[in-house]
This record gives structure tokens, C-alpha cells and sequence, in this order.
């Protein structure tokens, strides 16, 4: 079972940048499709950005388009989310999530917090 660690999160200015990482452990890194699902306060998880294993495929939420990129490195476990151009309405506790197939994730980071002030 593949373990999940998110780092990167902080306090920045709307129009700002910021790069989340999420680092994997355990089970084959490249089988997975990576997600990265964000839930803000008084709010319901929504999903912002899926990539596939090997090609690369991605799927982002329409906000965020245009203005975060989804990317991964399987030789080191790793999946990433670079954040530009933030917006308060971005401000919430992103997680790394990891599962078999599209839409279908069964494993979750514990969190790391944006805050995006105007």
C-alpha cells in the first residue's frame, strides 16, 4: 500500500506562486494515478488535477486551468503542483491522493494548507 506525504504549502499574495510536492513510499509509484483534490473551509473535496503513470495524460477542474500544472517524476516517487497566478478563492488544505484509475482514488496525504490573501 502506497504511503503519501504532501509538503509545499503556505501563505502567499493573490497572483502569487506556489509549488506543492507529494512524496510516495511503498507499492510501484508509476502504476498509480496521482491526483491532487483540495477542500476549503465550509466546502465538499473537489479535484483539481489527475495525471496517468506513464503517458502523461492529465485532467484539471476548469478554474484551475491555465494557471496550475500537474506533473510527475516516477524515478522519485514523486508527484508535483505548481500553482501560479493563486487566487483567494484557491485558499484550502490541498491533498495528494493515489489510485488505480481515473476518478477512483482509495489512498490520501494527510494535507497541506494554502492560504491565498488578496
Amino acid at each position: 500500500q502506497v504511503q503519501l506525504e504532501e509538503s509545499g504549502g503556505g501563505t502567499v499574495q493573490a497572483g502569487g506562486s506556489l509549488r506543492l510536492s507529494c512524496s510516495a513510499s511503498g507499492g510501484t509509484f508509476s502504476r498509480y494515478i496521482m491526483g491532487w483534490f483540495r477542500q476549503a473551509p465550509g466546502k465538499e473535496r473537489e479535484m483539481v488535477a489527475q495525471i496517468s503513470g506513464y503517458s502523461g495524460s492529465v485532467y484539471y477542474e476548469d478554474s484551475v486551468k491555465g494557471r496550475f500544472t500537474i506533473s510527475r517524476v516516477n524515478a522519485q516517487n514523486s508527484v508535483y503542483l505548481q500553482m501560479d497566478n493563486l487566487k483567494p478563492e484557491d485558499t484550502a488544505v490541498y491533498f495528494c491522493a493515489a489510485g488505480p484509475r481515473w476518478w477512483d482514488f482509495d489512498t490520501w496525504g494527510r494535507g497541506t494548507l494554502v492560504a491565498v490573501f488578496s
